[in-house]
């Protein structure tokens, strides 16, 4: 690639390539809202740097391979969103069935978030819990554009259909080392992920708000629009119900996070449970205290 030349950043799930133009991307492009969401984004002024360190971390035939938790986040500098219509406008010709057309080959660079199983993923390329809301934002939207705008009978089974979303925190001291873990499930009680986030040190009152965050951005870029969520923290259910009143600092502005992410969904409710029937998420929130902050294992059944 050229020095000085624009750039599209593509992500996939746990996947990251850079392309020439929107044309080569448009393989990318899924219409199962079961699959991962897909988010895109412009970059100007290539810099021999950036093609530096991608191949510095590995190279796979004409493919960069690198783990998503050796990129750097400044790496691809300033990029702008692009919306879907500009992925799949029809000026571009896009391939309507949305069947790969293309080769792996096509990629200029493939970033690897690390697959260590064929269902299981590893994420710390965009830091859910600490990246910034415009961020969030925008990937959601790209997600719900992507639902919306193809493959609609799919994209209205799953928002007609329920998700039931089990999350947990936990925290070795309180404060100490601690983890968000969330399970989602059909209403008929089918596990659709498990999912652990690795949060660094916070108190556990924080671990289960980022565990509901981390559950509650999963169905939406799953495409789902309604949701019961369900927990065994009295404290963020009847926070995020309304019922309590916030005082900490750390929780106003982490029930403020759940409220937007509510208004994305049609129905949305939260209940509170006993532990022994949370037992999945609780797991999870176990596991993710392990991670590294930021980092996310998804592991789809």
């Amino acid at each position: 690639m050229e020095e000085g030349s624009d750039y599209y950043v593509v992500r996939k799930g746990n996947t990251v390539a850079v392309y020439k133009n929107l044309s080569d991307c448009q393989a990318q492009v899924s219409s199962s809202v079961l699959d991962a969401a897909v988010s895109v984004y412009k970059g100007r002024a290539w810099s021999k740097e950036i093609g530096e360190y991608l191949s510095s971390h590995g190279l796979k035939n004409p493919l960069y391979t690198i783990d998503a938790s050796d990129l750097n986040k400044d790496l691809f500098g300033a990029l702008t969103p692009c919306s879907f219509q500009d992925v799949v406008g029809s000026s571009s010709g896009f391939n309507t069935d949305l069947k790969r057309s293309s080769p792996a080959s096509d990629f200029e660079h493939t970033i690897d978030s690390g697959l260590t199983g064929q269902n299981k993923r590893h994420c710390n390329l965009t830091n859910y819990s600490n990246a910034q809301p415009r961020i969030c934002n925008e990937m959601l939207e790209a997600a719900e554009l992507a639902h919306q705008s193809i493959g609609a009978p799919a994209a209205s089974k799953a928002n007609n259909a329920l998700c039931i979303l089990h999350f947990d925190g936990a925290s070795k001291g309180n404060p100490g080392k601690a983890g968000a873990g969330a399970l989602l499930k059909t209403e008929d009680g089918r596990v659709i992920c498990r999912l652990s986030e690795g949060l660094g040190v916070v108190t556990n009152n924080v671990a289960e708000y980022k565990a509901l965050l981390l559950g509650l951005r999963y169905a939406l870029m799953k495409g789902f629009k309604r949701i019961n969520a369900q927990g065994d923290s009295k404290l963020v259910v009847m926070q995020v119900q309304g019922q309590w009143k916030l005082k900490h600092k750390d929780m106003i502005e982490l029930c403020k996070e759940v409220n937007e992410l509510k208004k994305r969904f049609t129905y949305f409710n939260i209940q509170h449970v006993l532990r022994e029937f949370n037992s999945d998420a609780d797991h999870q929130a176990n596991l993710a205290i392990d991670l590294r902050d930021g980092q996310v294992d998804e592991v789809h059944l």
